[in-house]
Order: structure tokens, then C-alpha cells, then sequence
């Protein structure tokens, strides 16, 4: 319980949280975000360049990074997928819950019903969709070799682009250690813009009531 709540404590202070918990608390918030569907609060773009800034001044080692993140990204992708596989439909009519909110799963779903396979891959640059991404897409049957294959190459371009900026920014600003709280601020405004953008899409489009 102590473990729980100092991991709550932290969770959005970035450098404090990775210097706490290291690679254990990366791999599990990154699996988290995706492997449950409880897991959209969570921070993944924003961890992701922390990691990579902190890669830069060398506290984390790059590869051990990428490989291990890359991994627990797309075994998250994969538990959900079968989490939807086995609901299937049920997971509709499921009661809201503090941590749970249809609303959620239906955008996901207007999301995959407008981009198809590719939602796997382009859900992972979308906060809270990438989370119910690969829910609906296993309560809707999506063949499995199609979803391993976007659900690879999606988990590796998120995970190393995101990890790639931080540390090439960590490489070029001198200093960088001084700077990490105004960085983080700026992935965290910059990560919030795809998923603002497509609530407003959402809204311009939705019909209005008649009088």
C-alpha cells in the first residue's frame, strides 16, 4: 500500500519518478497505459522523452530503454486486444466506474471505425485512444496477424520516437539537467494537442438538437 501510494505521489513528477523507480516503474506504466483499460490517466508520452533526456546525461542506458519499452508497449497492446477479444460486446453495455467511462471506448471505436488497421499504429501518438484502441479492435474481431503486426510496428514507433526526442533534446541543450521541468511541461502541452484535436472534430461534426 506504502509502494502504491508514493508511486501516486509521484506519478507526475517525472524526473522524481523515474530516479525512485527506475526501469520497473517505466516498464510498468508504459504496459499499464495500454495493458488495462483503467490505465489512460497515465503519462507515457511524456515519461518516454523523460527517459530519453535522462539516456542523455547517462543515468539510463538507451538500448535497455528501447528494447525494454518496446516490448512492455506491445505486450500492453496485446493484453487488451485479448481483453476485447474475450468481452466482446459486453464491454459496451459495462457501468462507468471511477476508472472506467464508455465514453472512452466509444471514441476509440468512432476512431477505428475512420482509420481502420491503422489505428493501432496512429492510436499510440493519441492519449486516452490508445489506451481503447486495442480494446475495440479485439471486441470487433480484428484478425490477429493484422493486429500483431500494427500493434509491432506502432509499440516501436512510439516508443523510440518519443524516447529518441528526449534524448537527442538532452544532447543538444547544455545544461539539460536544469531544464528538465520546462521540457517536460512543453511534451506535456504538445502530447495533450492529437487528442484536443480530435474531441473538436468529434464535436464540429456531431449533429445539433432540434429545437
Amino acid at each position: 500500500m506504502n509502494l502504491l501510494s508514493e508511486l501516486i505521489h509521484r506519478l507526475y513528477h517525472f524526473d522524481e519518478l523515474i530516479r525512485w523507480g527506475g526501469y520497473a516503474v517505466l516498464l510498468t506504466i508504459i504496459f499499464a497505459e495500454t495493458g488495462v483499460m483503467a490505465g489512460f490517466f497515465l503519462p507515457g508520452d511524456s515519461l518516454l522523452v523523460t527517459a530519453g533526456l535522462f539516456a542523455a546525461t547517462g543515468e539510463l542506458n538507451l538500448m535497455l530503454l528501447l528494447v525494454s519499452l518496446c516490448l512492455a508497449a506491445i505486450l500492453g497492446d496485446s493484453l487488451s486486444y485479448y481483453i476485447g477479444h474475450k468481452l466482446g460486446p459486453r464491454l459496451f453495455n459495462k457501468e462507468d466506474s471511477f476508472l472506467f467511462h464508455k465514453d472512452h471506448l466509444f471514441r476509440a471505436k468512432r476512431f477505428y471505425e475512420k482509420y481502420g488497421s491503422k489505428t493501432i499504429v496512429i492510436a499510440r501518438f493519441v492519449p486516452i485512444i490508445r489506451t481503447f484502441a486495442p480494446v475495440v479492435a479485439g471486441a470487433g474481431e480484428m484478425n490477429y496477424k493484422s493486429f500483431i503486426f500494427y500493434n509491432i510496428a506502432g509499440g516501436i514507433g512510439w516508443v523510440c520516437s518519443m524516447i529518441l526526442v528526449g534524448y537527442f533534446l538532452g544532447r543538444s541543450i547544455p545544461n539539460i539537467e536544469h531544464h528538465v521541468h520546462k521540457i517536460i511541461l512543453v511534451v506535456i502541452f504538445l502530447s495533450l494537442i492529437p487528442a484536443a484535436v480530435e474531441i473538436w472534430k468529434e464535436r464540429r461534426v456531431r449533429p445539433t438538437p432540434a429545437a
